[in-house]
C-alpha cells in the first residue's frame, strides 16, 4: 500500500471535519442541536476510560459476530454456488430473512436467551452481516465459466482440484468486497443490541446514557468512535485483500 493510498483518505477525513466545524460555526448551532468536532474531543477526553472499556467490549463482540458470519456465509455461499437446486431453495429464504428489520428481532433474541448479553450481541452482529458474504460467494462460484471445468476435467482434474485451483481464487475478489460491507453491518448489529437491550456494556450503552442525560457532545463522540473502529476494521480487510486477492486489482489508468 503506497503513501498516496494512506494520505488520501486521511486528507478526506480532515476536510470533512473542517467543513463540519465551519457549518456549525456559520449556522451558530448550539451543541445541544449539532455538536462540532471541537465539542467532541473534550467529551471524549472526559470519559476516555469508559471509551476504551466500552469500545473494547463493542469491538470484540463485533469481530466475533463477523467471524461467525464469515464461516456460515461462506459455507452457504459454497452450497448455493455449487448447486442450482440448493441456490433456488435457499435464496428466497435468505432474502426474506434479510428483509426483516433487525431492530424487531432484538427483543425476540433477548427473550429467547435471557441474560446472555454477549451471545445476544454476537448473534445479532452475525445475523445482520452474513447475507452479503453468502450472496457474493454464491455468485462468484455460479458464474465460473464452464470451459474451465471442461478443460480441467479433460486433463484428469478432480472436482476438488477445480474448486481449489479455479473456483476459489475467482471468488476471492467478490468475497472481500462483501466482507467490506459486512464489517459495517456487524457494527450496526452490535449497537442495536447494546441500545435496544440495555445491559450496561459497549458503546451503545454509553450512547444511551448520553441520550438520557442530554449530553449531545458525548453522543456525537460515541458515533465518531464507532466510525473510527469501523474504518480501522475496514482497512484490516483491505490489507487482507491485498495479501490474498491483490492480483485482481486493476492497474490505475
Amino acid at each position: 500500500m503506497n503513501l498516496r493510498r494512506v494520505l488520501t483518505p486521511i486528507a478526506a477525513i480532515v476536510i470533512f471535519l473542517v467543513l463540519w466545524e465551519l457549518l456549525v460555526w456559520v449556522k451558530q448551532w448550539p451543541n445541544y442541536k449539532m455538536a462540532s468536532p471541537s465539542d467532541i474531543w473534550p467529551a471524549f477526553w472526559k470519559f476516555k476510560a469508559l471509551f476504551f472499556e466500552y469500545g473494547w467490549q463493542t469491538l470484540w463482540r463485533t469481530i466475533a459476530g463477523l467471524a461467525l458470519s464469515i464461516l456460515v456465509g461462506t459455507l452457504l455461499g459454497l452450497l448455493m454456488g455449487m448447486s442450482k437446486n440448493i441456490r433456488d431453495a435457499l435464496y428466497p429464504l435468505l432474502v426474506g430473512f434479510n428483509a426483516i428489520p433487525k431492530a424487531t428481532v432484538v427483543p425476540i433474541i433477548a427473550l429467547m436467551f435471557v441474560g446472555q448479553h454477549d451471545m445476544n450481541t454476537i448473534l445479532m452482529a452475525f445475523m445482520i452481516s452474513f447475507f452479503p458474504i453468502a450472496v457474493s460467494v454464491s455468485i462468484g462460484l455460479s458464474t465460473l465459466e464452464p470451459e474451465y471445468r471442461d478443460i480441467l476435467r479433460s486433463l484428469g482434474a478432480s472436482r476438488f482440484t477445480i474448486f481449489r485451483k479455479i473456483a476459489l481464487p475467482k471468488t476471492l475478489p467478490e468475497f472481500f468486497g462483501a466482507l467490506k460491507v459486512a464489517v459495517t453491518l456487524a457494527f450496526i448489529g452490535t449497537n442495536l443490541v447494546e441500545i435496544i437491550e440495555p445491559h450496561g456494556r459497549g458503546l451503545g450503552h454509553l450512547f444511551d446514557s448520553a441520550k438520557i442525560s442530554s449530553d449531545y457532545p458525548l453522543m456525537f463522540a460515541v458515533l465518531i468512535a464507532l466510525a473510527f473502529m469501523g474504518i480501522l476494521l475496514y482497512y484490516v480487510v483491505v490489507v487482507l485483500e491485498q495479501i490474498f486477492a491483490g492480483w485482481a486489482e486493476r492497474a490505475p489508468t
